[in-house]
């Protein structure tokens, strides 16, 4: 797995639960350090062994923890990049759902060895989609859940999203778009100036 992975982790929790609770995870992950290098590959157990230590750590459900990741991807101030490459994918929501097929081949371009999860969406009508995601580690779907509803929050639009599962070996994510302008939403400029 790639470190940008494990150290996205990494900073979630210390950033989240302060920085006395990462040395807990990574003693109970024995993973022999305290933190990950950003450009190193680990060997994929390692990313399973952190959540789980994670997990027992906080005494919270994997999902919940991996949702949470997903949110503080697109929402922490020190991500602010992040959001804007996301922002990227349209100038609404909906067209930002359509640009998620692209996402990891344009992840690809930045970080070549960078292996994130396949998202294959599936419109059916009426503003309901599905993205069906398959990647590495097992649970990914809920990080999924968390971005959305970051992204959904930052251009304003009112939507229901729900994790429903494994079929075979993808996780489905369920999305209605209620209404695309619920809101104001964040304020985005292609300039990079943030209002």
């Amino acid at each position: 797995m790639h470190g940008l992975i494990n150290r996205a982790i990494e900073r979630f929790t210390r950033d989240t639960y302060g920085p006395e609770t990462w040395p807990e995870v990574a003693r109970r992950a024995e993973l022999g350090t305290d933190e990950f290098e950003s450009m190193m590959t680990y060997p994929e157990g390692t990313t399973v062994r952190v959540l789980d230590a994670l997990c027992a750590t906080l005494g919270k459900p994997r999902a919940d923890i991996l949702e949470d990741i997903g949110t503080y991807l697109v929402s922490h101030p020190a991500l602010e990049t992040l959001r804007r490459l996301l922002r990227f994918g349209g100038v609404d929501f909906e067209e930002f759902l359509q640009s998620l097929d692209d996402l990891p081949e344009r992840a690809r371009l930045a970080v070549p060895d960078l292996g994130l999860p396949e998202l294959d969406l599936h419109e059916h009508g009426a503003g309901a989609f599905s993205i069906a995601c398959r990647g590495q580690v097992r649970g990914f779907g809920h990080v999924v859940v968390g971005l959305l509803r970051a992204m959904a929050d930052d251009y304003g639009a009112l939507v229901l999203i729900e994790h429903k599962g494994a079929r075979g070996p993808d996780e489905i994510v369920e999305i209605r778009l209620l209404e695309a302008g619920f809101s104001d939403g964040r304020a985005f400029d292609l300039g990079g100036a943030v209002l």
